[in-house]
């Protein structure tokens, strides 16, 4: 048979390429996919180290990836102009917020699910999630809306029906939006990648959902928070 025409790539084809290098990368460096064995989180405090360092990483892998794409070759240049780094850094504190709401929610349904009294998972993913934005502050390069939005994340964690939140994508509604939001990226170029890129956001989630499934023990994270008195 003969080979067809050749064919040139897509946006799409360049996200998820670009997409799958860093997150290859991030995986490398983390320790996820297999490559190093991954401690069992069986304690508040490695539950909120989780979420602080998996937020940070969909957050970083999902805009830098899609800058990549976006800019191709030019990429390098674009942390030449002080101006586009600015706005780089407050995207990437904004897309942090989202992914970590995101994250954090997830991560209250699979203790619910694991048999937490309902009580107690609001309480300790409340818990946790104050202890992690109290920690990082108010950075000084992440804008004026920063604040805001961690006070619209507390917000959300403080309402969630954690018998309601399922093992899907149904939690996961922040980072994609918030990528396509904040990402520094001209409006008519975004609005036409905007399925493409919440995407491929849903997409590198799928590894730190099915890792915090296997690790997480949600009966001894439930009674270390009894013994902290949460």
């Amino acid at each position: 048979m003969q080979p067809g025409p050749s064919r040139s790539p897509t946006l799409a084809d360049r996200v998820r390429s670009s997409a799958k290098d860093l997150f290859d990368q991030c995986l490398s460096y983390l320790g996820i996919g297999g490559r190093v064995r991954r401690e069992p989180v069986t304690a508040s405090a490695a539950l909120q180290a989780y979420l602080a360092s998996r937020a940070s990483f969909i957050a970083q892998t999902s805009l830098y990836g899609y800058l990549r794409t976006r800019a191709g070759q030019r990429y390098p240049e674009l942390f030449d102009d002080d101006d586009f780094v600015m706005s780089i850094n407050v995207a990437k504190w904004h897309m942090w917020l989202a992914c970590l709401s995101d994250l954090t929610v997830f991560a209250g349904g699979l203790l619910a699910r694991g048999g937490v009294p309902l009580e107690q998972v609001g309480r300790l993913m409340t818990s946790l999630l104050d202890t992690i934005l109290d920690d990082n502050g108010l950075p000084g390069d992440a804008g004026p809306d920063y604040a805001e939005h961690a006070s619209q994340v507390r917000a959300r964690i403080a309402l969630t029906a954690w018998a309601d939140v399922d093992d899907g994508e149904g939690c996961f509604r922040e980072s994609p939006s918030a990528l396509v939001k904040y990402a520094p990226v001209v409006e008519a170029l975004k609005r036409m990648d905007e399925d493409i890129v919440q995407r491929s956001v849903r997409y590198h989630w799928l590894e730190v959902r099915s890792e915090l499934r296997q690790v997480l023990d949600p009966a001894a994270v439930g009674r270390a928070a009894v013994a902290e008195g949460i």
